[in-house]
């Protein structure tokens, strides 16, 4: 009799241990709160255009990754078209000039020492990097859990050649790194590339290695989609998958998972369960804070969360297609949005995906971030919640209406998603987008995928992988099959969908 399995979320780690555990043998049953697959790797329709919640580009997009193989078991790529960007994205400065992020490496060299051709020393650091960084290999056919003594050796002998720059530039943060410049525009733009607080230089680094290796695209057809792939992939493996089921409670008997509630009531047993849902809701609602020891609670009290934020999309009857798809640039005065202050305004247009708009047309995206406090508070009152939506719809209507003034009046639908919306439809703690924030104090950080005195339980997803993101939601879902066949004594078998 096959074994069970009971899955907490059909999000991207939930849909892949679904994925696996089929692959293996395991009986799965997979309950989600939500009507769709995809967790936060989501899109919704509005009049026509459809709006994309999630992915910007995926590692593994093409073999030569290591992710790649990953997604072809998973069902995600086959048949799929992704789009290589040659440009990251473009930020513009107060003075008029103009920082290109290209993604071939030996043009954004060129470029940035036609900018500022005194930091030759300091760009040709940062473009050999990427360059070094190109050529490694991550393993990814076991988790660090099951690692024998010989995979540890073999695993050090890989690295050894980059442990010095995996150290140097993990513990190094983009905004450090930029103090080595001397020209003053490379000083403000560069750490704008990626605009959050401590975040490492190797995180950067590694990205636009992908990029460069043309192995971290854009899946053409959006987030949404890209999620229905794995979910028909998990349904084809004839795993049963229940949406509009909210997990309220984790059955634990003589300290071993068993189950879980519904809110509907109903009970559902299992031989493991896997909760690939919210971590703060699953410890201390569904576990009602009776696992976990002091190390795990202390993440909830002391790590830092990505911000969560204001999505802006609008769909306008304009073809921006052939403007730069990504571009970040100050404003001529600040604006207040929600609450802040905003200084520069980030946008981009998915003109290079034509199946998110009707032809001719464009969808245009700003993201801004967001207090979750602060909208908590609003949402006490649905009116007030709705007129602050309603403001900020006009304000960044505005502000698009001076950059792209072809669009002034052919704005056809706007879509204001707050931290509320996030956390009503994910569950997400204070509507955080990746759950921990990735620091140069984080980035190396190993979190357990079990609970100290809870047997039969694993937690996959972004609540133990800082930093979060797409494919580490998948490899955790990968991993957790591979811990459990490893304890029940049997060996992990993968496959690939028939062509």
């Amino acid at each position: 009799m096959e074994k069970s399995l009971v899955i907490i979320g059909a999000g991207i780690a939930g849909l892949a241990a679904g994925c696996y555990g089929r692959m293996n043998g395991y009986s799965t049953t997979i309950f989600e709160l939500h009507d769709k697959p995809g967790g936060l790797c989501t899109s919704w329709q509005r009049r026509g255009y459809t709006f994309d919640g999630c992915l910007h580009w995926l590692v593994g997009s093409a073999p030569g990754n290591d992710f790649y193989r990953i997604w072809q078991e998973l069902g995600a790529v086959q048949g799929r078209k992704m789009v290589d960007h040659e440009e990251f994205v473009r930020i513009e400065g107060a003075a008029g000039k103009t920082l290109i992020v290209y993604t071939d490496i030996d043009r954004l060299e060129r470029h940035l020492l036609e900018l500022a051709p005194a930091d030759r020393k300091t760009i040709l650091e940062f473009s050999r990097a990427v360059r070094r960084f190109a050529r490694l290999s991550m393993r990814l056919d076991k988790p660090s859990e099951l690692y024998t003594w010989r995979d540890t050796l073999d695993m050090l002998r890989r690295v050894r050649p980059y442990a010095y720059s995996l150290w140097k530039y993990g513990k190094t943060s983009v905004q450090e790194f930029a103090q080595k410049f001397t020209d003053p525009f490379l000083r403000e733009t560069f750490p704008l590339v990626f605009e959050l607080p401590d975040f490492p230089m190797l995180a950067m680094l590694m990205t636009l290695a992908w990029m460069h290796e043309k192995s971290s695209g854009y899946p053409v057809g959006g987030s949404l989609e890209f999620s229905r792939a794995i979910e028909r992939r998990y349904l084809t493996l004839a795993g049963e998958l229940r949406y509009r089921a909210r997990v309220e409670k984790i059955l634990v008997e003589d300290h071993r998972a068993v189950g879980v509630r519904l809110a509907d009531g109903s009970e559902h047993r299992g031989d493991f369960v896997i909760s690939a849902a919210d971590g703060h809701a699953t410890l201390f609602q569904m576990l009602q804070g009776k696992y976990g020891d002091e190390k795990v609670r202390g993440y909830y009290r002391k790590l830092p969360i990505f911000d969560p934020i204001i999505q802006v999309t609008a769909g306008v009857g304009v073809d921006l297609s052939a403007a730069p798809h990504a571009v970040m640039y100050p404003l001529p005065e600040p604006v207040t949005i929600a609450g802040r202050e905003q200084k520069r305004i980030g946008v981009m247009h998915y003109g290079f995906d034509p199946t998110l708009a009707p032809p001719g047309k464009s969808v245009l995206k700003v993201m801004f971030p967001a207090d979750y406090d602060y909208w908590k508070k609003l949402g006490e009152n649905r009116e007030l919640y709705e007129d602050e939506k309603e403001k900020i719809s006009d304000q960044v209507v505005g502000l698009l209406e001076q950059r792209f003034p072809q669009i002034r009046g052919k704005v056809e639908v706007v879509d204001v998603a707050t931290p509320l919306t996030y956390e009503r439809y994910t569950g997400n703690w204070r509507g955080s987008m990746e759950g921990w924030m990735i620091t140069t104090r984080s980035l190396f950080l190993q979190m357990k995928k079990t609970l100290a005195g809870l047997e039969n339980f694993y937690q996959i997803g972004q609540w133990v992988q800082p930093g979060g993101g797409v494919p580490p939601a998948a490899l955790s879902g990968r991993e957790v099959i591979q811990i459990i066949c490893h304890r029940e004594g049997k060996s992990f078998q993968t496959s690939l969908p028939a062509a």
